[in-house]
């Protein structure tokens, strides 16, 4: 007489499902945020990310401590100790001769400027730039989408119409449009004209990228103004901005961390992009200018180019697959 045959490959599948009794236990009493975080900790794409990127945010903060550990700077030299005046390349170090040791990255074609130092200032106008950028965009994009997904009526009405407008504008022509007049304006101050176009381009970077948050957090404030927790918040009269602030606002912090997450690498790309294009800033070192000051010397001074290029390349890919990875971690759908 034969045994009945168990199969238990059923019963581990539902102890290893994604929506198993075991996974519920493991998830109990932890909250969404924390739920995410373990995640992306578990997540070795997600690891990798952060190690690259907090590597380049210890360049950003620590730029001089580095440029003196490397002995390097961005002082002006003069040429002839470092460039050869008839084809412009330098006399040391690549492309024409060996490793150089005081200038690992070698020397700029021309003035003979460090080339490790200049990299490690363009990491920190980088990352510099595209923070405030995200942090100034990210805060408009919140206040914007809680008040028009809150109040609706004509409220949501105007700010909806401001946001479909901005969208429609090129960004690009505003940037052109502004560069020349401060060329103009402050061509005579060279300081000025450093501080201004900084400040400047974040301001153009700000006012052109808050449109998106601002539609994101619409869309999810208008469905939390219908839960319960919100009108019980309304019905014993506590005011408006508390209501906002205090109940709406914390539980949009998925969308608006996993937006941040997507936005850095868009204005690191786009400093670069728009300083390789000759508007973005001026009188500090930058990696798209760099790249702008490289591009003809690609067939004879490749490494000049590649520096600043691999930087913004491998910078904003970490930060692209760390983006996705906080999105998929934060998606109560996802797996990974």
């Amino acid at each position: 007489m034969s045994l009945p045959v168990i199969d238990l490959s059923s019963h581990e599948d539902a102890a290893t499902s994604p929506g198993s009794e075991v996974e519920r236990k493991e998830i109990a009493g932890r909250s969404p945020t924390r739920i995410a975080f373990d995640r992306l900790r578990k997540d070795p794409v997600a690891v990798i990310c952060v190690v690259v990127i907090l590597f380049f945010i210890v360049v950003a903060v620590f730029a001089p401590l580095l440029e003196k550990l490397f002995g390097v700077s961005t002082d002006t030299v003069l040429a002839s100790t470092r460039v050869d005046l008839v084809t412009g390349l330098p006399k040391i170090g690549p492309p024409n001769h060996g490793f150089d040791p005081d200038h690992p990255f070698g020397v700029a074609p021309g003035d003979g400027t460090d080339n490790l130092a200049v990299w490690i200032e363009g990491c920190r106008t980088s990352l510099y730039l595209a923070t405030v950028a995200t942090v100034g965009s990210t805060a408009i994009g919140i206040v914007l989408g809680l008040l028009a997904g809150f109040l609706g009526g004509i409220v949501d009405t105007i700010i909806s119409f401001f946001i479909d407008l901005f969208l429609t504008f090129p960004f690009l022509l505003a940037a052109l449009s502004v560069a020349p007049i401060l060329n103009e304006r402050y061509a005579t101050e060279p300081d000025k004209l450093a501080v201004v176009s900084f400040y400047v381009l974040v301001a153009i970077l700000v006012f052109f990228g808050w449109m998106t948050v601002a539609r994101l957090v619409r869309g999810e404030a208008l469905a939390l103004r219908e839960r319960e927790f919100v009108k019980a918040a309304r019905v014993i009269g506590v005011p408006t901005w508390q209501v906002l602030f205090k109940e709406i606002l914390p539980n949009l912090l998925a969308p608006i961390i996993v937006s941040i997450s997507l936005g850095l690498p868009t204005f690191v790309a786009l400093e670069a992009g728009l300083s390789y294009l000759g508007i973005g800033v001026t009188g500090r070192e930058s990696w798209g200018v760099t790249i702008n000051a490289a591009t003809k010397y690609w067939e004879t001074y490749p490494q000049y180019l590649l520096e600043p290029v691999l930087g913004i390349a491998i910078l904003v890919v970490a930060l692209n697959l760390l983006g996705d990875a906080v999105r998929d971690a934060f998606d109560p759908k996802t797996r990974r």
